[in-house]
């Protein structure tokens, strides 16, 4: 990646990004009974909480309404790679000019590949979910789905999505896309269908040492190029115990956020969906979980990383 000061430079690709409504304020539960409930103030049309330990919903608003996602589908598109019987991490793929234009065309979110240069499917996991890179989300697509053509590749895996979510219950969830950019509108879930994958994918060593990840760099193996990737997520090293998962952006999905902590060996799971300010929700879900009251300063990315 080209280097400008030892940062790189701002990425050409943007995310789709929604404008939101001004956030009513909220005055926290000031009885027992009403703390019991619930946290108080979510401003998210959708959400979950999930304790993954004993596999159990701890609270949830609107847990079953059918709503878009954005690049949270990315969880699933990470999933699918992971969960591929006998899976090599250090496969290397070679990134395609199409797979640029995939971003140019559709004005996505990037880890800005270069043509030619050959990274690894882990290194692709990273640019997945950390830059939430469409065109890593394309590679992977175009490496682990079946057929003689891109096109027939892609639908291949979007067919593998769907099948993992029906074997995980997702009684509710359908993928029309790898990324979340939903030609169709035809790639929506649910607050609990999302938790259910989340807390199946953060059941896998990798994925959960990637999303944790604040930022990370990688060289390409066949030529000196190392790229610089960050993670869109602002709850990771702002929330004491913060460990990921994946943020997402869309016109009609609004912001999103599908999150989780672990704090004295409990881990929780989060799912936000179309929310006024979703990091200020997540805080004010977590708190409830853990009986907590944390101050948060949220991280700030640097200039280049990619929003979403």
């Amino acid at each position: 990646m080209d280097r400008n000061g030892g940062r790189p430079v701002r990425r050409w690709g943007t995310a789709l990004v929604a404008s939101t409504a001004a956030i009513a304020v909220v005055l926290p539960a000031t009885t027992a009974e009403a703390a019991a409930s619930g946290p108080s103030g979510v401003t998210a049309q959708g959400a979950f909480l999930l304790d993954t330990g004993k596999n159990s919903r701890l609270w949830s608003k609107s847990a079953d309404t059918k709503r878009q996602m954005a690049s949270t589908t990315k969880v699933m598109t990470a999933t699918v790679v992971l969960d591929t019987s006998g899976v090599n991490l250090n496969k290397l793929v070679t990134i395609k000019q199409s797979y640029r234009d995939y971003v140019a065309r559709n004005g996505a979110s990037t880890a800005d590949l270069r043509v030619g240069d050959k990274l690894t499917v882990r290194q692709l996991l990273y640019g997945l979910m950390l830059p939430s890179g469409c065109d890593a989300a394309y590679a992977l697509a175009d490496t682990f789905g079946s057929g003689s053509t891109e096109a027939a590749r892609t639908k291949s895996f979007i067919g593998k999505m769907n099948k993992k979510a029906a074997a995980l219950g997702m009684k509710n969830t359908k993928y029309d896309s790898f990324d979340g950019i939903s030609a169709a509108g035809a790639n929506y879930t649910t607050p609990r269908d999302t938790a259910k994958l989340a807390g199946h994918a953060m059941a896998n060593s990798t994925f959960g040492t990637v999303v944790k990840s604040t930022s990370t760099q990688q060289k390409a193996a066949n030529i000196n190029r190392t790229y610089y990737w960050d993670n869109t997520n602002k709850l990771l090293g702002s929330y004491k115990g913060a460990i990921g998962i994946k943020t997402g952006t869309g016109s009609v999905a609004g912001p999103c956020l599908v999150f989780a902590a672990q704090r004295n060996g409990r881990t929780v799971v989060g799912v936000i969906l179309n929310a006024g300010n979703r990091y200020a929700d997540a805080t004010k879900m977590l708190d409830w979980a853990y009986n907590t009251k944390t101050p948060v300063k949220l991280r700030q990315l640097p200039a280049s990383a990619q929003k979403d």
